[in-house]
């Protein structure tokens, strides 16, 4: 549906809408889409705002706690989604009308967007132009948006990896995982990535290069699959254990890693999807190791190194451009589609980075 003559063209805008703060695991139908909005296609007057045609979506886990209700004094680093309002998160879209001196109709951007086909966005500081047009325009959901540079601060700024170090990764199929061990195994380490399906595990051996992978969920002891993994490397040359490990899953999986770790081992916590879901977070029994190995947790924010993007792109497009570098992506296509898709992260069903595609331009 469209209108114009003399007036500014207003057009439908289908939004993804959160119901209601979630509790427990979410459901599909804690979110509907909405057919009958409508926008129009011009910023308003005097304003610096953008209005944009959305092309991909990206779903992430970072967007399971937003879905939760704020408590007063325990607030997270990021809003909360407001009930009755579209669904926020990373995007790539087309400009279709600017009152920014940055931007300009006809420009692609890459940042936060609504779940939504057309957005006005005001926070344009969270928004960056994208300049390299020659790889999948999806990538800037992943590979070279916020994962990617998720991946690369996590590894190199706060892992400080060395040449020939063992390297383990939870989550290690998804977005973040799968770049991570790719950079790696670049530098020279030892990478065993864990995953929760025999496809996964198959892809992080044979598609991303770990050395071994692993499906968490056939192993009763991760103490043991950890210690199994590890014999595949020359322990004549270094003891066993691990010297850097990425923590994207926690629970379980960060108490078998703990008992694992070498001294002065370094674990960068980029999140730990295992307790999301959770009314009560599972508690962590080995804190002690860090003691006595010596072993430095780091959390850390990926907006604190977006001065870094330029050098990132710097670095990993030419990986890509030569083949050094892949990326799985797991498509849904179809705005109607992105509820269910961000469902899956907590189940497993991606294989991937997800995406949805609202247009293709």
């Amino acid at each position: 549906m469209a209108s114009g003559g003399g007036s500014v063209e207003e057009v439908s805008n289908k939004q993804v809408i959160l119901k209601d703060y979630v509790s427990g695991f979410p459901k599909e139908s804690d979110m509907y889409l909405n057919a009958s909005g409508t926008i129009k296609l011009k910023v308003p007057e005097g304003s610096n705002a953008i209005l944009v045609k959305n092309l991909y979506l990206s779903c992430d886990p970072y967007m399971r706690p937003r879905m939760k209700q704020p408590i007063p004094g325990n607030e997270t680093y990021i809003e909360p989604f407001k009930p009755g309002s579209p669904i926020v998160g990373n995007g790539v879209a087309k400009v279709l009308d600017s009152g920014h001196p940055d931007f300009k109709k006809g420009d692609l951007i890459w940042g936060m967007t609504g779940w939504e086909e057309y957005s006005l966005i005001t926070a344009t500081q969270t928004l960056y132009k994208i300049h390299h047009t020659d790889v999948p325009l999806s990538y800037y959901t992943g590979l070279l948006g916020m994962p990617g540079m998720t991946a690369y601060a996590g590894f190199y700024e706060i892992c400080s990896p060395k040449k020939g170090e063992r390297v383990f990764i939870s989550a290690a199929s998804g977005a973040v995982g799968q770049l991570v061990g790719q950079f790696a195994k670049l530098l020279g380490c030892y990478v065993i990535g864990s995953a929760g399906s025999k496809e996964k595990v198959d892809l992080l051996k044979n598609k991303f290069g770990f050395n071994e992978a692993f499906n968490y969920k056939e192993e009763p002891d991760l103490h043991a699959a950890l210690k199994r993994g590890l014999r595949f490397f020359s322990c004549r040359y270094f003891p066993e254990g691990i010297d850097i490990y990425f923590e994207n899953v926690g629970g379980k999986m960060l108490d078998a890693v703990l008992l694992n770790m070498r001294a002065h081992g370094r674990i960068a916590v980029c999140g730990m999807i295992s307790q999301y879901n959770l009314e009560h977070p599972e508690g962590v029994h080995n804190l002690m190791t860090v003691v006595w190995k010596r072993v430095r947790i780091e959390g850390f924010m990926v907006s604190e190194y977006h001065h870094l993007f330029p050098k990132f792109l710097e670095f990993v497009l030419p990986y890509i451009k030569e083949g050094k570098i892949t990326y799985v992506e797991d498509v849904a296509e179809g705005l109607e589609s992105a509820p269910a898709a961000l469902i899956g992260l907590f189940t497993g069903r991606n294989v991937g980075k997800q995406v949805v595609v609202v247009a293709r331009e």
